[in-house]
C-alpha cells in the first residue's frame, strides 16, 4: 500500500486521487515517498473525500509530467473508461467510424481524443454551446442533440460508446453495421459483468433477465453488445500517462472547487451542466 499525503491531494469527484506518496508498505517496489502519482481507488472502495488515501501499488501510476495535480486528478475515471471501451473491448483501429455520445462530458472529452489517436472518424452529440469544444478535441461530425436525431445522420458505424438513456441505446443499435460493437457504460448490465464481479447466482440471473432484450436485439442485427464497468488499472494509467505527456490527450476540466465547497461541487455535477470534469482540491 502507498499513502498519499493530504497537502497535495486534489480529489476528483468519485474515487480518483492524485498527490504525493507519503508512505509505502514493506513490499512496495514501484514507488517511493515523495513520488507524484495518481490512481483510481479500488472497486467499491470509498474514501477519496479524505486527507489521505491508501492505494494498492498496482492501481497507481506516476503523474504525467507537465500537468498539475488537479489535472491529473481529473483523468483516472474518464481515461480508464475510454481506454477499456475503445482499446480493450472495441479494439478501435485506423479507419473505423466511432460514435461517442455526450462528447462534452467527462468520458466524452477523453474518448474523442483517444479515438482520433487510434485513427477513427469520430461523431458525437452535444449542445450547440459546446460544438467548438468537441471540434477542438477532434470530433469530425457534431450532432446537436437538442435539434437533430443522430439515428437519421449516422449509418454503418463500427463502434458506439453509449452513455445515455434507453431510447439512445435502441437508436445506437440501428446506426451500427453488422459486426459492429455497442459498448454501454450506462447499462443494462449483462451476464459478463456478473462474472467480472463474481456476483451470486441470483444476481447473475437478474442481470441476464435485465439485459435479455437488448442482447437479443443486438444478435438480431449482428451487433456485439457489451456493458462496461470500468476497473482500476495502474498499467493502463501508465499508457494514459504516455499519451498525456506526448500531447495526444489533454485534460478537460470545467471547475475546481475548494474542499469547503464539496457539497456545491456535487450539486454542480448533478446539474448535468459540466463540461469535462469537476475536481475538489485540498488546496
Amino acid at each position: 500500500m502507498a499513502c498519499l499525503a493530504s497537502h497535495s491531494l486534489p480529489l476528483i469527484l468519485g474515487h480518483d486521487v492524485a498527490g504525493e506518496v507519503a508512505q509505502v508498505g514493506a513490499q512496495v517496489t514501484q514507488f517511493r515517498p515523495g513520488d507524484e502519482v495518481y490512481a483510481r481507488l479500488g472497486d467499491l472502495r470509498l474514501g477519496s473525500f479524505a486527507e489521505m488515501a491508501a492505494v494498492k501499488q498496482g492501481l497507481l501510476a506516476h503523474k504525467p509530467a507537465g500537468i498539475s495535480m488537479v489535472e491529473a486528478a481529473s483523468l483516472p475515471l474518464v481515461g480508464l473508461t475510454a481506454w477499456q471501451a475503445l482499446v480493450e473491448v472495441a479494439q478501435v483501429k485506423q479507419g473505423h467510424k466511432v460514435f461517442i455520445q455526450a462528447g462534452s462530458g467527462g468520458v466524452g472529452t477523453f474518448a474523442i481524443q483517444l479515438a482520433k489517436h487510434l485513427g477513427a472518424t469520430v461523431a458525437t452529440t452535444t449542445s450547440a454551446a459546446n460544438v467548438d469544444l468537441v471540434k477542438r478535441l477532434g470530433a469530425d461530425l457534431v450532432i446537436d442533440y437538442k435539434t437533430q436525431d443522430f439515428e437519421a445522420l449516422l449509418q454503418d458505424y463500427d463502434v458506439v460508446l453509449h452513455s445515455q438513456d434507453a431510447t439512445a441505446l435502441e437508436k445506437s443499435l440501428r446506426v451500427l453495421r453488422p459486426g459492429g460493437k455497442l459498448v454501454s457504460i450506462s447499462g443494462p448490465a449483462d451476464p459478463a459483468f456478473g462474472q467480472q464481479v463474481a456476483a451470486s447466482g441470483l444476481v447473475k440471473l437478474v442481470l441476464r433477465l435485465l439485459s435479455a432484450g437488448v442482447r437479443r436485439r443486438a444478435r438480431h442485427r449482428g451487433v456485439d453488445y457489451h456493458f462496461l464497468f470500468m476497473r482500476p488499472d495502474g498499467a493502463q494509467l501508465k499508457e494514459i500517462t504516455r499519451l498525456v505527456e506526448s500531447g495526444v490527450i489533454r485534460p478537460v476540466i470545467d471547475k475546481v472547487f475548494p474542499w469547503e465547497a464539496t457539497n456545491q461541487a456535487l450539486d454542480y455535477v448533478e446539474s448535468g451542466r459540466a463540461k469535462g470534469k469537476v475536481v475538489v482540491s485540498m488546496h
